[in-house]
């Protein structure tokens, strides 16, 4: 039997593999670059990755039972330059990984409480987390064809899921002390 829990998993493991990717070639931007205006959802990197920050923070609050709601977005960009951004957005990616790590089946199917200040949305915890997980590859696609507009070339973002990518990960892998064990989950009881 396939165990419902893996892909939601091993996204979780390549947000965060994929999100530090993106902001090493963040980090290396010149003066300036971070913030121009450019031809995206959001005008900048700047207000797109805070902008993946801040609806994490919203998302990831949630599923772990809180209560933040629109708070987590009442300072649309609490970062202002990458220095910052990429410790708090690390920190919320491990919030979600750990949240995937810990489900078990039936948590899939549970509910969570979406606090949108006037109402209270209910969704399954599976809908949510695919939701998220969408929402997060759909602007980090943005902000890597921005980045084909600064002196940084676009990193390659999409070698965190296969094994036959286990070479072109390494270096984040042992950076982040992940093994290819765990991202293929492999020796996990059910």
């Amino acid at each position: 039997m396939i165990d419902p829990r893996r892909s939601f998993i091993k996204l979780a493991y390549n947000n965060r593999l994929a999100n530090e990717r993106l902001h090493e070639a963040i980090s290396m931007l010149q003066p300036g670059e971070f913030e121009a205006h450019r031809t995206g959802f959001f005008p900048s990197i700047q207000a797109s990755l805070n902008h993946i920050l801040v609806i994490d923070w919203f998302y990831v609050d949630a599923l772990e039972g809180g209560r933040l709601g629109p708070k987590a977005w009442a300072n649309e960009i609490p970062f202002p330059h990458p220095e910052g951004l990429r410790e708090a957005q690390a920190a919320v990616d491990q919030r979600l990984l750990n949240f995937c790590l810990s489900l078990d089946i039936d948590a899939l199917a549970s509910e969570v409480q979406i606090h949108r200040g006037t109402r209270v949305q209910t969704e399954r915890v599976d809908d949510v987390l695919n939701h998220l997980f969408q929402h997060q590859t759909h602007h980090r696609g943005q902000v890597h064809a921005m980045l084909s507009g600064t002196s940084v070339p676009p990193p390659q973002l999409d070698e965190f899921i296969v094994s036959d990518d286990a070479a072109s990960r390494a270096a984040e892998m042992q950076q982040l002390s992940i093994t290819e064990a765990d991202l293929m989950m492999l020796d996990r009881s059910a």
